[in-house]
């Protein structure tokens, strides 16, 4: 038993190697009581929380397989031995290996989580919102696997600038045969973040107009007045002003009439009473103003305010006329004629 203590092997006594082997198996079991009781109950505490973020997170370090565990286990052990470079080299590079595969699988997992708890909604009218967000989800995962092999190559003593390098340059040449499909995808995470319009809004782009039915990667499509489907890159949709009217709350209404010069001024004090009126007797409609504006070349023109409390275009148009067939019925009742576009000629003999 002493010789077998004494033994030297790598420079390393028997006794090195017990001590190494102990550290192993010691850390093994604090491991263990890890995972099956300060895990275990801190999921108990975890579970009487509301937030479900940290029974995700205990989730996860339970999830942790034993491969993992063993390697940490045997790299730290072997610190404790004298070895050839090469061997050393072997063992930190599975240790390294593993370390950053789990740092990336953790990653993924938490994307994944914020994703499907934070992000993604249920509803049929956001599932164009899901694909831009799931496709951000693979593109952040996809980033994290080249920053864990970077990671990896390096720690194993590869240079990596050269590869970084040609990485840049091919991406750049990538980028530009692209440009133009990856600014409208770009254009679509700035939709979904900014929020500038949702499906069903009505919205003015440019000479174009509709509401929109769809919100792609690429493309967003809104459907005119006339019927016919308009596909509008994103690109475009983020670059140019837009006008959108589904956010309008209420809507501010601005008329204006004129009257024949013959009214008398009696009936003409009477017209902003007659309007304001006609106004009032309509649904979620609030009167403003109403002025004898100015004197017309052939007409007494008034100028009326109103605000509908709708941004519905079709209930905007269906008030209006309301209000209109109101005041002509009134104007005629009182004997108030509408003037049009009249000119007096003189003749001088």
């Amino acid at each position: 038993m002493i010789n077998l203590l004494e033994k030297q092997i790598w420079n390393n006594s028997g006794l090195d190697y017990f001590l190494a082997l102990g550290i192993f198996f010691g850390l093994w079991i604090v491991f263990y009581v890890f995972i099956k009781f300060f895990l275990h109950k801190l999921r108990g505490i975890f579970q009487k929380t509301k937030n479900d973020l940290d029974d995700y997170l205990i989730t996860l370090l339970s999830g942790i397989k034993a491969p993992f565990y063993f390697f940490v286990s045997f790299y730290v052990a072997s610190r404790f031995l004298v070895m050839p470079d090469i061997v050393s080299k072997i063992i930190f590079g599975f240790f390294v290996f593993a370390l950053v595969l789990q740092i990336i699988l953790f990653s993924q997992s938490l994307i994944d989580y914020i994703i499907k708890k934070r992000l993604l909604k249920e509803d049929v009218e956001d599932s164009d919102k899901n694909a831009v967000i799931r496709l951000a989800g693979k593109i952040a995962k996809g980033m994290i696997w080249i920053f864990g092999l970077l990671m990896i190559l390096s720690n194993l003593g590869v240079n990596i600038t050269s590869l970084v390098t040609g990485l840049g340059v091919g991406g750049v040449a990538v980028a530009f045969a692209l440009q133009n499909i990856l600014a409208d995808i770009f254009a679509s995470f700035s939709i979904f973040t900014d929020k500038p319009f949702k499906v069903g809004d009505f919205i003015v782009v440019g000479q174009d107009s509709g509401v929109v039915e769809k919100i792609g990667i690429k493309t967003t499509r809104i459907k005119t007045l006339e019927g016919q489907e308009l596909v509008i890159p994103n690109k475009i949709l983020t670059e140019d002003r837009v006008n959108n009217y589904g956010k309008m709350e209420e809507r501010r209404v601005v008329f204006s009439f004129g009257v024949i010069y013959d009214t008398e001024l009696e009936k003409i004090k009477k017209i902003p009473r007659i309007v304001e009126e006609a106004i009032n007797k309509q649904k979620d409609t609030v009167f403003d103003r109403a002025h004898f504006d100015n004197f017309g070349e052939s007409s007494l023109d008034f100028e009326i305010v109103y605000y509908i409390k709708s941004s519905d275009f079709k209930e905007y148009k269906d008030i209006q006329q309301d209000i209109n067939l109101e005041v002509l019925d009134r104007f005629r009742k009182e004997n108030i004629e509408f003037a049009f576009p009249s000119r007096t000629v003189y003749l001088e003999k």
